[in-house]
């Protein structure tokens, strides 16, 4: 099973693939908003994986390391790469602006949440450091919270919880 996100009202819809060939448009209608829309099937070009694929963590060690969403009630586990600079870090939303846009139903995470900044020291190693956007409900690095001034250094395997989500970072090699 498949599945797609309704354009307006972002609802998911299910639908079983191998009853269609690669290139076929569908078209759907959303039970919840009544929106038309169509797809082509076909290999997608997202880099972000989607809850029927096994994220792979070690995939993007070679560029600027990743983040690993661990899954809970409200989502499923990603693994999202980083680039280098900053990196804003929220909840999936239209209309949002986000470097790392994480797909979830966990209102207590904001649009706009968490920053992480990557760059380069004078030795040529990458470093991170992890600030609060600032965030109605506040980011916790191990197990604590962050003022709205403070700016931490996190390493390979750092656990930082967002809201109700936590996720891990995975740095680069």
């Amino acid at each position: 099973m498949k599945r797609v996100r309704c354009p307006k009202c972002e609802n998911y819809l299910q639908f079983d693939e191998t009853k269609y060939t690669e290139g076929q448009s569908l078209v759907f209608e959303c039970e919840y908003c009544g929106k038309q829309f169509s797809i082509r099937l076909g290999k997608t070009k997202m880099r972000v994986p989607q809850k029927e694929e096994k994220p792979d963590e070690t995939e993007f060690k070679d560029a600027f390391g990743s983040i690993s969403i661990i899954e809970n009630v409200f989502g499923f586990k990603q693994v999202i790469p980083l680039k280098e600079g900053e990196n804003i870090i929220g909840r999936r939303c239209v209309g949002s602006v986000v470097d790392i846009p994480i797909e979830t139903s966990d209102m207590s995470m904001d649009r706009r949440h968490c920053i992480i900044t990557v760059k380069r020291n004078k030795q040529g190693k990458l470093t991170y450091t992890l600030r609060d956007a600032p965030s109605l409900t506040g980011t916790f690095f191990n197990n604590e919270i962050l003022s709205d001034k403070d700016r931490v250094r996190i390493e390979d395997g750092a656990i930082v919880t967002i809201g109700a989500t936590t996720f891990i970072l995975r740095a680069a090699e």
